[in-house]
């Protein structure tokens, strides 16, 4: 018998424990996932996110905005078996602390086109801001760094969307493999100016599913009481100086802005 059904990001939502209106979640494999969860209300995006439903209890829909990134920790994977420049996927964050702080490299991977908020799918792979002194260690960095400069995109989109702000100062729940690396976690803290916590059980998909199942089955509790055995594993705070993330992200936006087709 089946006692509960959602999809991979649902899921995650719901593992996350992310019941209250304002509360967003953020996935990171192959590529990355982020929901906030906007209550009993259908909000219709204005800055191209898609309005789902997050989870349904009872009958009653809770509705989220959602944004996907379509390479995340396939950048990392890149470096390791495109360019060769890591063994393996947990050296990246090593590597990228060894980077020239004085170098404003930046990886826009459009290897498949953007995804959420831009959806050109026809924008192509940039790297920019390179130099004689650029090395393995900053396009590491830069790689690290493309997938905190797109979450933060989704969010400034979110921004927009969720009539009440309270998009704007809210915790960042993440989760995926890409979280392991504290110094992503630590940059995906600064750029968003929002503390990023990382949960002990880091299945949050998983988790989500067994869950709804168990809910319907009358062995797990209701959602409050599921919520206060969420777990944090460390919590990241942010630590940049606002002119600095300024302009990091304005950088960004410019190597996006000369990556886009223009169609």
């Amino acid at each position: 018998m089946i006692s509960g059904t959602a999809g991979d990001q649902q899921a995650a939502t719901v593992g996350q424990a992310c019941f209250l209106p304002g509360m967003i979640k953020s996935t990171y494999g192959t590529g990355c996932f982020a929901m906030l969860n906007t209550g009993h209300q259908a909000v219709q995006s204005r800055n191209r996110l898609l309005t789902t439903i997050a989870y349904q209890f009872n009958g009653k829909p809770t509705y989220a905005l959602e944004g996907s990134i379509f390479i995340a920790g396939a950048a990392v994977q890149w470096l390791r078996d495109g360019l060769k420049l890591i063994r393996k996927a947990a050296d990246s964050a090593a590597l990228a602390a060894k980077a020239d702080p004085e170098q404003a490299v930046y990886l826009v991977p459009a290897f498949v086109g953007l995804g959420a908020p831009y959806w050109d799918a026809d924008a192509r792979g940039l790297i920019y801001g390179i130099t004689r002194g650029t090395s393995a260690a900053e396009l590491a960095r830069a790689a690290l760094e493309s997938v905190c400069y797109q979450t933060r995109d989704l969010l400034e989109a979110m921004r927009g969307d969720w009539p009440t702000g309270s998009a704007a100062r809210t915790v960042l729940r993440v989760d995926g493999g890409m979280v392991a690396s504290n110094w992503t976690m630590q940059f995906l803290a600064d750029c968003l100016d929002a503390p990023v916590d990382r949960p002990k059980v880091m299945e949050t998909t998983a988790l989500g599913a067994a869950y709804l199942a168990g809910l319907q089955a009358g062995v797990f509790p209701e959602p409050d009481a599921f919520a206060k055995h969420w777990r944090l594993d460390k919590r990241f705070q942010p630590k940049m100086g606002e002119e600095e993330r300024a302009r990091k992200y304005a950088g960004w936006r410019d190597a996006v802005r000369r990556t886009m087709s223009g169609k």
